[in-house]
């Protein structure tokens, strides 16, 4: 094997996904999403709507690598492993909460639960998938007060971290609701918008484990800033993938100010005529060679810190890999450079 086929070894995809099995994170992400489908269906229980079964692939790796990440950070900090799947149970209800503020947001759909709601109600299944999901947080910690794991007091202040720590984020959301009026310089992108909209977001997996595990952690300042520096990274590459839209929602974007910043006012009023004038299509980031650079290096500094921080050295051969998964999964892996 020459040193070629070596790298690329080094850099496939799948080699994350192997390797987070390997860390054990495969069975307990299947008893955690277990856990959050049943939990689902005992509050749906009676109430006209019957949750269908979980839908093939629900509990794979590739399906979840983000809520794999956040379950490695669990391992990583000493949690134990009853404590862990219930926690990411619960980052699976912030998963759907989310899920559903975006797709009212964004009127799209991306399936969080599965009822037998019409398919076409896609803005009341969203709605759904927010109240089912908030119910099982409740559930979910309702059950550990039974079982003796935490006191009442204890799950009521979980209960509330659970909103708080996407409260920032959805205040950010609702300043873009009606859009924007500015252009603001790529930094300030990154430091007031990004900030709150998803470095901050990545971050709220911990806030119930911060909530019951006081001072029984370890390196949770390293860990959440991984976390904060991977969900800037992923940003930045949906800005190169969501160009088009956002310029046409009038939304904050990375590399629409990159774009002003690196090829002029001209060059970006040619691209926003672009979208208005109907051929949103057209447009791409590899018409601005420049900003799509900038764009990379940005979004690879930003992954490469995060990963680098968030693994243990042991693991850290999977930093590449998990760049390059994420740069799939986002689809932006044709505007990243090696």
């Amino acid at each position: 094997m020459n040193i070629t086929s070596i790298v690329k070894g080094l850099i496939d995809p799948s080699v994350a996904i192997g390797s987070l099995a390997l860390a054990g994170l495969e069975k307990e992400l299947a008893l955690a999403l277990d856990l959050y489908w049943e939990s689902a269906g005992r509050v749906l229980s009676g109430s006209g709507m019957v949750l269908r079964n979980k839908p093939d692939g629900f509990t794979s790796l590739e399906k979840n690598f983000f809520s794999a990440l956040f379950l490695y950070s669990y391992q990583r900090a000493g949690i134990s492993p009853f404590r862990r799947v219930m926690y990411a149970a619960i980052n699976q209800c912030l998963r759907g909460m989310v899920t559903g503020c975006d797709n009212i947001l964004d009127d799209e759909y991306k399936k969080t639960i599965d009822t037998d709601l019409p398919e076409t109600a896609v803005r009341f299944r969203s709605i759904m998938d927010i109240m089912v999901s908030e119910r099982v947080i409740f559930d979910i910690l309702m059950k550990s007060v039974r079982s003796g794991e935490f006191t009442f007091d204890q799950a009521e202040a979980a209960c509330n971290a659970s909103l708080h720590a996407l409260t920032k984020s959805g205040v950010q959301e609702a300043s873009e609701e009606a859009g924007v009026r500015r252009l603001l310089t790529p930094d300030l992108v990154l430091s007031s918008v990004h900030h709150y909209k998803t470095g901050i977001l990545f971050q709220a997996p911990w806030a119930v484990p911060e909530a019951l595990e006081v001072g029984a952690c370890t390196d949770i300042d390293e860990i959440k800033n991984g976390l904060y520096q991977i969900g800037i990274g992923c940003q930045i590459m949906d800005d190169m993938v969501d160009l088009a839209s956002d310029i046409s929602k009038k939304r904050h974007n990375y590399v629409s100010s990159l774009i002003f910043s690196e090829d002029g006012p001209s060059a970006w009023a040619g691209l926003e005529s672009m979208v208005t004038g109907g051929k949103e299509k057209d447009v791409s980031i590899l018409l601005f060679p420049k900003a799509r650079q900038a764009a990379s290096d940005k979004a690879r500094e930003y992954l490469s810190g995060g990963l680098e921080a968030l693994f243990e050295p042991k693991y850290r051969f999977m930093v590449e890999p998990s760049i390059s998964f994420l740069a799939g999964r986002i689809g932006a892996e044709r505007f990243i450079s090696e």
